[in-house]
């Protein structure tokens, strides 16, 4: 490998860093599910569905948003093996938006149904998605495809951000479109082909 410049910094040394609080994160996540001892004796199938059934669909949005941004995190960090300071503090600032996931996460799967709760939850998920679109741009310059793909979470945190305010029920069923990015950049991964 090449000598570093006094302002470069190895990403595979980010790439471990952020690989912890990922995994710690997303284990956190479970950590508000109720545990045995909320019932009082053997539960039936309605009180597991009263006690989990809220706090699950919570766990697994968090979870899977968490699973989706680790991907593109590593994917991005394997296009930059070297970056600057900014770089960096730009990334350091993603990796404290998702070690906050699991309390954002647990205010919302404890009181989804308040709609400031609902929507400082959506505010996190955008800010995540926002600061994952502005690592993108600064690793690619411009408008590319992932770029591209990296905006489309944003582009519907926001409007359901917005209906949270209103129908916090309904914001998890837009928040949960978000990984419709997914589904287009394997569509137009397969249409183009993996080189193009």
């Amino acid at each position: 490998m090449t000598e570093l410049k006094p302002d470069q910094f190895e990403m595979r040394r980010l790439e471990s860093l952020s690989n912890t609080i990922f995994g710690v994160g997303m284990t956190l996540l479970a950590y508000d599910l109720p545990k045995a001892a909320v019932f009082t004796s053997a539960p039936d199938w309605n009180d597991l569905a009263r006690v989990y059934s809220g706090k699950l669909i919570g766990f697994a949005l968090s979870f899977i948003i968490a699973g989706v941004f680790w991907i593109s995190h590593h994917r991005r960090l394997a296009r930059q093996p070297v970056g600057s300071r900014g770089d960096v503090i730009l990334n350091l600032f993603f990796l404290l938006s998702i070690v906050l996931l699991p309390v954002t996460n647990g205010l919302y799967t404890n009181y989804g149904m308040s709609s400031a709760v609902a929507v400082l939850y959506g505010l996190h998920l955008t800010a995540i998605a926002g600061l994952n679109a502005w690592l993108w741009w600064t690793i690619l310059g411009g408008w590319r495809q992932e770029t591209m793909a990296s905006l489309f979470p944003l582009l519907v945190f926001i409007p359901g951000t917005i209906v949270a305010a209103f129908a916090p029920r309904v914001a998890p069923f837009l928040w949960f479109i978000a990984f419709g990015g997914i589904v287009i950049q394997r569509f137009y991964n397969a249409r183009t082909g993996p080189d193009a």
